[in-house]
């Protein structure tokens, strides 16, 4: 059975893929349903949400549409978590691939490079990163990809080490062929399929770092990331709990959308099964 179909019999991976091509669906239907700017002043503050036809899911402390905010923050935070992760992974790919390959003095000092960004857990380094850079949304991005490779980067030396020393490498090598071509066309597509399952990992990560650092009012406060709505319900959480309650649910799907998703393509790609039915 191909991978796709093991993918698409795995309960848990098809839950978050339908739970993840919802969240698209959302994101995709936002410019349609709600075209003006979702942080516009759009009615009376803190309405609660099935009590006004104009907005189902109420209105914030300042008067905005929860409801716009919510689909308009779902192209925020899927387009955070896709470009944190690329660039993680890229970075990640890129250092574990020399380092596994060449060994030596090339992997001690970048895995010594890989130790002094996770001397500091991942979300205080962002924070220092953010107050040095500043918090828009671009700059968190990039700083939220930054922290995040070096996990990358050591699942991929370690499959690099393990592949480097396999008969069909050697016999590339007496072929002939360049470095680049062993690391690019006959290693790196093998390394791959873990890496690809811990990109899941990297961007339900990546969605939850943009949130916490919003909720600290530290995020870009000019887009209407689900994160910048949690932060605006904080100050009145104990009697309108649904401003937060609801872009925090929207944060739990994701993620957990994610999350399953990254499941079922581990479970597809996994070489053990690939011997299944």
């Amino acid at each position: 059975m191909s991978t796709l179909g093991r993918f698409l019999r795995n309960p848990a991976g098809l839950i978050g893929l339908l739970l993840l091509l919802l969240v698209v669906a959302a994101a995709l239907s936002a410019p349609s349903l709600y075209p003006d700017d979702p942080l516009r002043l759009a009615g009376r503050p803190l309405q609660w949400p099935l009590t006004n036809p104009r907005f189902p899911l109420g209105t914030d402390n300042t008067g905005r549409d929860i409801a716009a905010e919510i689909l308009h923050g779902a192209r925020i935070s899927l387009a955070i978590g896709l470009v944190a992760t690329l660039l993680s992974v890229t970075i990640g790919i890129a250092v574990g691939a020399l380092a596994g390959y060449y060994g030596g003095w090339v992997d001690d000092a970048l895995m010594r490079i890989a130790e002094m960004f996770q001397i500091l857990p991942n979300f205080l380094l962002l924070l220092v990163l953010v107050a040095v850079f500043g918090s828009e949304i671009g700059t968190v991005t990039l700083a939220i990809g930054l922290v995040s490779w070096p996990a990358s980067a050591r699942l991929t030396r370690a499959e690099f080490l393990t592949l480097r020393q396999r008969e069909f490498i050697e016999a590339c090598r007496t072929l002939g062929m360049r470095d680049a071509q062993i690391i690019l066309r006959e290693i790196l597509p093998n390394a791959l399929p873990p890496v690809i399952v811990y990109a899941g990992v990297v961007m339900a990560t990546a969605i939850l770092l943009e949130s916490a650092l919003a909720f600290l009012n530290l995020s870009d406060p000019n887009v209407p990331s689900w994160g910048n709505l949690i932060g605006a319900g904080r100050a009145v959480l104990r009697v309108q709990w649904y401003v937060s309650a609801i872009p925090g649910l929207a944060i739990l799907v994701t993620v957990l959308a994610v999350s399953l998703v990254g499941q079922g393509l581990n479970d597809a790609l996994n070489p053990r099964l690939r011997g299944r039915p």
